[in-house]
């Protein structure tokens, strides 16, 4: 990866004014396409298969009047009257039946109606007129909200003096988030963040030019994105807050990484190009981790969160696309601009060598974290306990969260529908609010009014029931409905009860009644969803531990690492968690952060904070692990020594991004809609403790606790993991490797170079095939290598590896020019391999030149053992030779030298670890260069080359 996103980055450096016209033209294509094709945002609920769905979609067939939206238009007559007083009477009527006389409105219901009567509060001060609309919530025309808006407005003005006349309900219980001056703070504060980290405003500026193109892509997208289906309004805000964040932070991860190239010297085009194969490489990483957790929310099998995982994925891609192609080409047009100054000299003080650390390093010029690292790897057992025991008290809140669908009840105080909440709680009971609807199938019964008294004086009885005030059959007398009002809030847990108790005294509605009864509404399908949710949240909870464990596994080839990072995570999620609970559920803070009402969050708080959170942490423990990963490799395995370099080589970068993140989510919070607050709290306090707590305190202690025991892992499992390549060493090592061996004396290029290679056979398992190396070798184009042993397996292994077709254990090695295994891919396409055992080997070879091969590899030879048909193949390979093709010929027990020409080279290699290898009349290269050596003397030009 590292080397196709360095060719990516040298040639958006090079086209770099066509690439920042081409995303203009992106900007102003999808503007268009998100203007003509906006449909609007859709809050509606549908949850497939839930039994509250179901009886909705069944009402809406067989008794329409009563599946649309609903309003209530709750009116007060004045201290020491009635609303049977004329005064009162004559208005609240006419109100009402000019709301009925709406086209959208079904029915209203008045208290002065005998056959639909409205309910009135116990003192006969209040009443709520029920409207029943034709549609869904958001199909109601905005002509009919106003009108009724108006008529509202003419009642309350009509009424007596003391009177109150409010609209809310169902219809006016969403209400569409929108931008304020608040979240632009948090950019102020990134932009401040990002000045002090990279030095200039110039280049702080880039990483906001960065994330703002990537969030204005994908919001206009989105908008286009309406005309396929409905889009929750929740979905903008997310993929917005989420894709300014991690769009500033890529980009901070390479432009610093460019300007530590730049610091040392290099060339502005090659400095991006190495930035975006490097820093790059962990930004690919980090966006696939948070895009395959964002679409994994899909698995609670609910649309509008599956759409709104896959819009915030979106995003996310997005940020990860204009980091890897316009921020090149813009940093390309920045040129020496961004060059870091030389430090000036300031007497003793700068002059001073850097503190050491334990084992003896210098460290990284930074005293504070050099301190940090210090102490928190003092007395590492001491750190890891404190860290859990303090991340376990701030996640044990979480244990009395409480999950539901925000109503008109979580919205601002000054909103008329939430005013009218309140009315309808203080005068009728807060189960007025969030009304159940019972009902089920009557064609069979012969008397359904009957039928239906009988039904709603048993549901009157049952504990938890305030009021039934409707028990009716449709017109058509096949189906009945049951109105009841729990006495507890729609949110509270004395409403699921109910609804709970209702559903398990279904056997008894059959055989008591012979009628199938289902719960539904508004009320019961918030409970469906928070189940459904809360039983999704274990399986995807298990997908994201699994995939943690899997990819930091490839990354850094370790157990222990994945494991402590897992651990991280969940310690995290659970503060995070906490955090919420805190706020929403105990109210610590809920004034200053403006929280409209204290209870249960919004249902799909918690999967979406797990998925997105950790794609985050996986950012910051990939950039900083990497780094301690990188020392300890390059600097003697020294396991604690590499804690304190690693860390204090990438603190600085963790730190500004972490607290760029922060900012951007917290700044959703005090201004955000109810739905969005928790979300972007959780996001922001599980983003700190995992940056400042778990990555910069936890892992650097438990490494150092560990020490080499942090890098191991089995063999077995190294060799079946797939590699990543994160930190960009594959590019660096082609870089070191690029002038590597030299040029010939006799002009040519070499086909194959290898020195000390060492390679496991393609079946090796504990005490199975053999492993052959160490082995050098130096093959030209166009000439001859007979490969010889006593073990097939051997001979095969180091083929194959020659080919491309398996990895290296160890050593240096380049096919066709192309280092292995970075460009594995590139030499497999250029090289092909014949196995004699097959049949038909000179046929194989003949084909092979004919279609243009330059390298032909052939194994098993040996078996070969017809004269004519070892003629035959010993006419092709010379035919081959004749054409300009390399030629490695392998063979176990009888050399194969009598199908070469005469004087080829050959290689006896042994059977077994660190069995001895004999070059007969061939050339071995010269050793590479090691990583200082190489550090100036590559040629770039041969490495795009």
């Amino acid at each position: 990866m590292s080397s196709v996103l360095y060719s990516l980055g040298r040639w958006a450096a090079g086209a770099r004014r066509l690439v920042v016209v081409a995303w203009l033209g992106i900007l102003v294509v999808t503007g268009a396409a998100g203007g003509l094709l906006y449909q609007g945002f859709d809050n509606s609920i549908t949850i497939p298969g839930t039994e509250a769905q179901q009886a909705l979609d069944q009402l809406s067939a067989t008794f329409p009047e009563v599946s649309g939206a609903s309003a209530q238009l709750v009116v007060v007559a004045p201290e020491g009257t009635t609303i049977q007083d004329d005064a009162v009477r004559e208005p609240v009527e006419d109100a009402a039946e000019e709301i009925g006389e709406l086209d959208e409105v079904r029915v209203v219901s008045t208290p002065y109606d005998e056959q639909l009567s409205a309910s009135v509060s116990d003192d006969e001060r209040a009443t709520i007129l029920q409207v029943q609309l034709d549609g869904d919530v958001f199909s109601i025309s905005d002509a009919t909200k106003e009108a009724m808006h108006d008529t509202t407005d003419e009642l309350a003005a009509a009424l007596p003096a003391g009177s109150q006349a409010s609209l809310g309900g169902e219809l006016f219980s969403q209400e569409l988030p929108a931008l304020s001056i608040v979240e632009a703070i948090g950019l102020v504060v990134a932009l401040v963040v990002l000045v002090l980290t990279l030095g200039s405003f110039v280049a702080a500026g880039l990483p906001l030019v960065n994330a703002l193109v990537g969030v204005g892509v994908s919001m206009l997208l989105l908008l286009a994105a309406t005309v396929f289906g409905p889009i929750n309004s929740t979905t903008p805000m997310l993929g917005l807050m989420l894709g300014l964040a991690v769009g500033i932070d890529y980009a901070l991860f390479i432009v610093s990484r460019h300007q530590e190239l730049l610091r040392d010297g290099v060339d502005v085009h090659e400095s991006v190009a190495r930035s975006t194969a490097t820093a790059g490489s962990a930004v690919v990483f980090a966006g696939l981790t948070v895009m395959i957790a964002l679409v994994g929310l899909s698995v609670a099998g609910i649309p509008f969160l599956s759409v709104m995982g896959i819009a915030a994925a979106v995003a996310v891609g997005f940020a990860v696309i204009v980091s890897l192609t316009l921020l090149p080409a813009v940093l390309a047009l920045a040129g020496d601009r961004l060059r870091p100054r030389p430090k000036k000299s300031r007497g003793r003080r700068s002059k001073a060598a850097p503190a050491p650390v334990e084992g003896g390093a210098t460290g990284h010029e930074n005293r504070f974290f050099a301190g940090w690292v210090a102490g928190v790897t003092k007395r590492p057992v001491v750190t890891i306990v404190l860290v859990v025991v303090a991340l376990g008290a701030l996640a044990f809140p979480a244990t009395n969260l409480r999950l539901a669908l925000p109503d008109a009840g979580y919205l601002p105080e000054d909103n008329e529908a939430r005013q009218t909440y309140d009315l309808v709680g203080e005068y009728f009971g807060d189960g007025f609010n969030g009304p159940l609807i019972v009902t089920g199938s009557i064609i069979e019964s012969t008397d359904p009014l009957g039928l239906m008294d009988d039904l709603a004086a048993e549901i009157e009885d049952l504990p938890g029931v305030a009021d039934v005030p409707l028990a009716t059959p449709n017109q058509s007398a096949d189906t009945g409905i049951i109105q009841v009002v729990p006495t507890g809030a729609p949110d509270s847990e004395e409403t699921k009860a109910l609804v709970d108790e209702i559903r398990s005294m279904h056997d008894y509605w059959i055989d008591e009644y012979g009628v199938d009864l289902s719960v539904t509404g508004f009320t019961a399908v918030g409970i469906d969803v928070s189940d459904k949710l809360g039983q999704a949240l274990l399986p995807f909870a298990f997908v994201v531990v699994g995939l943690s464990l899997l990819l930091l596994m490839m990354v850094f080839r370790s157990i222990w690492v994945p494991v402590k990072a897992t651990v991280g995570y969940l310690l995290s999620v659970g503060a995070a968690f906490g955090a919420v609970a805190l706020v929403f559920e105990n109210g610590l803070f809920a004034d200053a952060l403006h929280v409209t009402k204290q209870g249960p969050v919004i249902s799909f708080m918690p999967i979406i904070l797990m998925g997105v959170l950790f794609g985050l942490a996986m950012d910051y423990e990939v950039f900083l692990v990497s780094r301690i990963r990188e020392d300890f490799v390059h600097n003697g395995r020294r396991a604690r020594r590499a804690v304190h370099t690693g860390f204090q080589g990438a603190a600085k970068v963790v730190t500004a991004a972490a607290i760029i993140m922060f900012s951007v989510f917290v700044a959703f919070v005090p201004e955000g809609d109810m739905s969005l607050k928790p979300i972007a709290l959780g996001l922001a306090v599980g983003v700190a403790v995992d940056a400042f707590v778990v990555r910069m305190v936890l892992v650097p202690a438990v490494l150092a606790l560990l020490g080499d025991r942090a890098w191991w892992i089995p063999r077995w499992l190294d060799r079946t993991l797939p590699t990543f390549d994160v930190e960009g060493e594959g590019i660096a090592r082609e870089l070191r490797l690029a002038p590597w061996p030299g040029p010939r004396d006799d002009g040519r290029q070499d086909a194959v170079v290898a020195h000390e290679v060492t390679v496991a056979g393609p079946h090796d398992r504990p005490g199975g095939a053999p492993l052959v190396g160490p082995v050098s070798v130096r093959v030209p184009e166009g000439g001859a290598l007979a490969v010889h042993g006593d073990a097939t397996a051997a001979v095969n292994a180091l083929l194959l590896a020659f080919a491309g077709r398996i990895h290296p254990d160890q050593g240096a090695v380049k096919t066709a020019g192309y280092v292995l295994p970075e460009r594995a891919p590139a030499v497999r396409s250029r090289v092909a391999v014949v196995d004699a055992s097959d049949g038909g080997a000179a046929g194989a070879v003949t084909e092979a030149v004919r279609q243009g091969t330059r390298l032909l590899v052939v194994d098993r030879t040996d078996v070969v053992a017809d004269r004519a048909a070892r003629e035959s193949l010993a006419h092709a390979l010379s035919a081959a030779a004749a054409a300009g093709t390399t030629l490695l010929v392998g063979s176990t027990g009888v050399a194969a030298t009598d199908l070469l020409p005469d004087g080829t080279p050959v290689l006896d290699v042994g059977a077994g670890w660190g069995a001895p290898s004999t070059l007969r009349g061939g050339e071995a290269p010269p050793p590479p260069p090691s990583d200082q050596q190489a550090e100036h003397t590559y040629d770039p030009e041969e490495v795009r080359a």
